[in-house]
């Protein structure tokens, strides 16, 4: 159920209905206009309820156990040992400024070890109960992998603090075989990065020692990385020439076309120079002697113009507009510009497959989240996660400041589930709004774009007013300040599931039964008098569509 995860299934492009897929971009702190660091993370899948996850700071006595359960079923793995103290974690931030996003990827499906105790789920919510920095997080999961064993597939883990971010890729080493192969990057200050359900590092700087705290130190990785692909015949070139991503998770057409083009996306957005790497992003892979694809897109790159938080929901909300595959336009957009397709990703016609696009945006999220790192404010102040539920186009990003110990009802674990509707749900009421636009969306979808951006920037405000009152306040009275972000999360969350609720009853109000209508003055004399109607029916292009297969079966015949 909770599980970002996508499975090749053969060496071309067709992979499981029922996995999921996710995206995470990476902003570096010399890349925001701001200066903080950034993560996003789409949690897609048709079988997850959207809800923001809480654990509150807690202290425990010595030899205390914790179980662990697998985060996407629920199934008992194990029990380890618990830390005498845990930090408050919302969603996937923490009080002291650590986030984790992931993506999923199958790699070699042999490396599973069924034995595994630490799926990655519980790696990340764990990690962010014990990590003060992203280093200590990325050392807090790599030594839970080796004493428990890992249960998942291959991983990226974008792990970020208010200072640095860092892409951790893994993935385990098979049945009775405890621990995982795994390289950690730090992203360079002034640069962006992006994961989506493949695995991305390829070459690096192989280290003989992790020394986990000398920030000298940009690269980490497993001692036997290499040597274990080695073993498993994997890899037999140059210890320099090793690719993790090329050896672990060989890309493909999918690997490619449904995961690398959303990286590709986010990239030819924010920098110049991306339409050498178009063909690679559609699934045109070129491999060389060692069998390593050769026209692959670089790690990270550098923007062109700083990143707001602002612009990453924006990033978030692509369909790959702007480009040949441009989701509103072929016809399965239908007459309305609808860019979203119902699944399956991969279908049959006349013993040939064929696909739809994979984009950022995509119908089936539960949640995802902008987490925003700020250095320069006390990490009580400086932490906040942009929280929002359904499609990430139609979506709403509300302020969850990660010191809060109280999660607004809308959007707490509990208030309704996946087959339990209620208003008072701030993922029902999304949801409303979002497929009501899907069936006229390039005249419902501006609407809803309006009050998306009137929200974003009255919280941006606000949170702008807060930080240097709540700076100075959280010196001498935190726990005042604590009470404070409780009501400004609160609030912010009360206002947006108010605001959407409205919206709905506005547009099916206004587009009901295939209709416009807006409201006119009564003229004097009359009791009531009807609203403006207008029919736009489906466009001269739909129409002339409908005539080119049909020839003059709808033609009206003149007298």
């Amino acid at each position: 159920m909770r599980k970002c995860f996508f499975i090749v299934l053969t060496s071309l492009f067709l992979f499981s209905m029922a996995g999921f897929a996710c995206t995470n971009f990476i902003v570096t702190k010399g890349a925001s206009t701001d200066g903080s660091v950034m993560v996003s993370y789409a949690a897609d899948s048709h079988l997850l309820y959207g809800d923001l996850y809480h654990w509150p700071a807690k202290k425990y006595p010595k030899g205390t156990m914790l179980k662990v359960y697998e985060w996407d079923t629920g199934k008992y793995l194990g029990e380890i040992s618990q830390v005498a103290e845990t930090y408050n974690v919302v969603g996937n931030v923490n009080e002291f400024q650590v986030a984790i996003g992931e993506t999923t990827y199958t790699g070699r499906s042999e490396l599973v070890d069924p034995a595994g105790i630490m799926d990655y789920g519980s790696l990340i919510y764990i990690t962010l109960q014990r990590a003060k920095s992203a280093r200590e997080a990325i050392k807090i999961i790599t030594e839970l992998m080796d004493t428990y064993g890992y249960a998942s597939t291959g991983e990226s883990f974008s792990v970020c603090d208010k200072n640095e971010a860092w892409l951790l890729e893994l993935i385990g080493k098979g049945p009775n075989n405890k621990g995982a192969v795994w390289v950690a990057q730090l992203i360079p200050d002034g640069y962006v990065c992006a994961h989506a359900n493949h695995a991305r590092i390829t070459t690096f700087d192989y280290q003989k020692k992790n020394d986990w705290f000398n920030k000298k130190q940009t690269t980490f990785n497993s001692k036997d990385v290499i040597s274990f692909a080695r073993e498993m015949k994997y890899f037999d070139g140059k210890d320099a020439d090793f690719s993790f991503s090329d050896t672990y998770a060989p890309v493909d057409f999918g690997g490619a076309r449904f995961c690398e083009m959303r990286v590709w996306a986010f990239y030819n957005a924010v920098t110049e120079g991306m339409d050498k790497y178009w063909e690679y992003a559609k699934g045109n892979i070129e491999h060389g002697e060692n069998g390593y694809a050769t026209n692959r897109m670089p790690l990270w790159v550098k923007p062109t113009q700083k990143i707001s938080q602002i612009d990453v929901f924006k990033y978030m909300g692509d369909h790959l507009e702007g480009t040949e595959l441009d989701m509103s336009k072929d016809m399965g957009a239908g007459p309305f510009g609808n860019p979203y397709r119902w699944r399956p990703l991969t279908w049959e016609v006349d013993g040939v497959t064929y696909c739809n696009e994979r984009a950022t945006a995509t119908q089936q999220t539960a949640f995802s989240f902008v987490a925003q790192l700020r250095s320069w404010l006390p990490d009580m102040v400086g932490g906040i996660n942009w929280f929002s539920v359904d499609d990430a186009a139609t979506t709403v990003y509300v302020p969850m400041y990660a010191s809060i110990d109280v999660i607004p009802k809308p959007y707490k674990v509990g208030n309704g589930d996946l087959m339990e509707f209620t208003t008072e749900s701030a993922f029902w009421m999304f949801n409303l709004v979002s497929n009501f636009a899907y069936t006229r969306y390039n005249l419902i979808y501006p609407e809803i774009e309006k009050v998306q951006a009137e929200l974003h920037k009255s919280f941006v405000q606000g949170i702008a007013k807060n930080d240097e009152k709540l700076a100075q306040l959280s010196k001498t009275d935190p726990s005042k300040v604590k009470n404070e972000l409780n009501k400004f999360s609160n609030d912010a969350s009360t206002t947006t599931l108010k605001k959407w609720s409205e919206l709905f009853a506005f547009l099916f109000t206004k587009y009901m039964d295939g209709n416009i209508k807006t409201p006119t003055e009564i003229p004097e004399g009359y009791l009531y008098y009807a609203p403006k109607l207008e029919q736009p029916g489906y466009g001269d292009d739909w129409y002339r569509r409908i005539v080119k297969e049909t020839g003059d079966q709808f033609k009206v015949i003149e007298p």
